[in-house]
């Protein structure tokens, strides 16, 4: 079973989706980014849950980057980059 989840969209400002305050509204359509093949998991501190998801994409390059960022800001933690159920790589954070 996931943890918590937080998926962010990225679009222009002013766009259709701005709600009154200029924030983006939610949407049904949110709910997709669960099925894009490519996910970034940061993992709780005793590697048995996912605690966050951390970036979700359609887009292989885009989820190594994802990965490889997640990495540099989260040095001692689990880190897992999947394409659908394979993973295809992992952060072991360094044990000293």
């Amino acid at each position: 079973m996931m943890g918590k989840q937080a998926c962010y969209r990225l679009s222009a400002a002013g766009g259709p989706d701005d709600g009154p305050d200029g924030r983006i509204s939610s949407s049904p359509g949110t709910s997709g980014l669960r099925d894009l093949p490519y996910r970034v998991e940061l993992w709780d501190p005793a590697k048995a849950t996912v605690e966050l998801v951390l970036a979700a994409t359609v887009s292989g390059s885009i989820g190594y980057a994802a990965y490889h960022a997640a990495t540099v800001e989260f040095p001692d933690r689990y880190i897992v980059l999947r394409h659908k159920d394979a993973v295809l790589s992992r952060w072991n954070a360094p044990t000293h």
